[in-house]
């Protein structure tokens, strides 16, 4: 990662330690953001122009990793600056890479944004802030179609999926580092079922669990594909516990369960392209997350008193089976969908369903489906927008099979925007890391070689 050279465990040792020191210093957290972003910016200024485009998915990557725990310890000099940041530097990627042909889509995408925009300015209310409202509920989708554009059938050597997974996990094992200092002990806060706001360091739970959980997804991947010892295995074993435990405490389900199903559809679809050897090392690695994963649940429903087991059984404290297991959102997502059949042309605008939510029903609050308010502020631009969201992934994989991570990517952006909507930028960027194009670098490299000799 740039011209500073360092192994993966200096890396994880550095990162442990900037989470102490960030707990300590939390006013930090802010110059912690402003170096690295300042560092990245000055790297892909000066690496060659082949490189370029790997470095910017490297910083994006570290962004979306770090975006959670800024927002925890007050590092954000706005509430939204790492999706802005994102896009700066997507956008700046884009300036020195040509777009991919069939990339169009995503204009039209970006284009079918508009009309919610030009309803918005109608329907808001006086005193609602007109950019604010546009910036806070707009900032997720465009991110996510500059990721889709700068992504789209982009080539990236397989083994740069090693940093840019690197890049991602290291700021989450700050943040962990953070929240065991936080919250030594969650006997100490425990209250109930409900997501535990101080397990998840005073913030937010559900954006807590969903970047933990992608943590636990990252991990696997590095103790299948990029642990080179048994050193580095027992490591990455060993941080997967330590996250996935504090993932689980947040008693937020969202976010673990969506880190489940990625990582099954991860051992799945590489079990299924793997030789038999593979297959052996993967039936073995499996083995091990398993009996892992078992022990970190034992512990876990040890230290919550059996709450953990109850909230994951949909039962409250007493043990009394809830009547939703949703905690309210169905009734949320009705009212998102009424708005929609209200307004089926133009949508009611963008960001006025949170008013006429309170309007109508009272509740101050956002259902954290981005797909039913897509559909509610957007109309039948909002149909489109999603449709093309939805399937052009698929139909791109159906020609192109090379990225083993696809469906685990494609998953998370799916299963996260159901439960938690784009309140953070990881949803947006891992849907454009689904449609790289991975290539071999040692048949790249063998061509290379014979091109020279032709």
């Amino acid at each position: 990662m740039g011209k500073l050279h360092f192994s993966y465990f200096q890396l994880v040792l550095i990162h442990i330690v900037i989470g102490i020191t960030i707990y300590l210093f939390e006013s930090l957290s802010k110059y912690y953001f402003l170096l690295v972003t300042a560092y990245f910016f000055i790297l892909i200024m000066q690496v060659p122009h082949r490189k370029k485009s790997r470095n910017v998915l490297i910083i994006c990557s570290f962004i979306v990793g770090c975006e959670v725990f800024l927002r925890m310890t007050g590092g954000n000099l706005l509430y939204e600056i790492s999706k802005y940041s994102v896009i700066g530097f997507l956008l700046l990627g884009l300036v020195f890479n040509s777009l991919s042909k069939n990339s169009y889509m995503y204009v039209i995408y970006l284009l079918l944004l508009v009309p919610g925009i030009v309803m918005a300015s109608v329907t808001l209310d006086y005193e609602t802030v007109f950019r604010k409202a546009i910036a806070f509920n707009l900032s997720g989708p465009v991110c996510l179609g500059l990721a889709a554009l700068f992504c789209y059938n982009r080539s990236l050597h397989k083994a740069d999926f090693n940093v840019i997974t690197q890049a991602m996990v290291l700021p989450i094992i700050s943040n962990t580092v953070y929240l065991y200092l936080y919250n030594p002990d969650i006997k100490d806060v425990l209250s109930g079922t409900q997501s535990n706001f101080e397990a998840s360091g005073g913030f937010g739970p559900n954006q807590v669990a969903t970047v933990l959980g992608l943590g636990m997804f990252l991990l696997v991947v590095r103790f299948v594909k990029f642990s080179n010892n048994s050193f580095q295995k027992v490591l990455n074993l060993t941080l997967l516990a330590l996250v996935s435990y504090r993932a689980i405490i947040t008693f937020s389900r969202g976010g673990v369960l969506t880190a489940i199903v990625i990582i099954i559809a991860f051992y799945g679809f590489y079990f299924l392209e793997s030789s038999i050897k593979q297959k052996r090392q993967l039936l073995f690695s499996m083995a091990s997350i398993i009996i892992l994963a078992a022990a970190v649940w034992v512990f876990t429903s040890v230290q919550t008193l059996g709450f953990i087991d109850k909230r994951y059984a949909n039962q409250d404290a007493a043990g009394r089976v809830k009547d939703d297991i949703t905690t309210g959102r169905v009734e949320l997502l009705a009212s998102e969908f009424q708005d929609f059949f209200s307004n089926p042309f133009f949508g009611v605008g963008v960001g006025k369903i949170k008013e006429l939510r309170l309007e109508r029903l009272g509740i101050n609050a956002a259902s954290h489906n981005e797909m039913s308010r897509i559909l509610a502020e957007h109309g039948i631009f909002g149909v489109f927008a999603f449709l093309i969201l939805l399937f052009v992934p698929l139909v791109y994989r159906s020609k192109n099979k090379k990225n083993y991570l696809f469906y685990s990517f494609y998953l998370f952006w799916f299963l996260t925007i159901n439960h938690s909507s784009m309140r953070i930028a990881a949803p947006a960027f891992i849907y454009g890391l689904c449609l790289l194009n991975l290539s071999d670098e040692k048949i790249s490299l063998l061509r290379q070689q014979v091109i020279q000799k032709g």
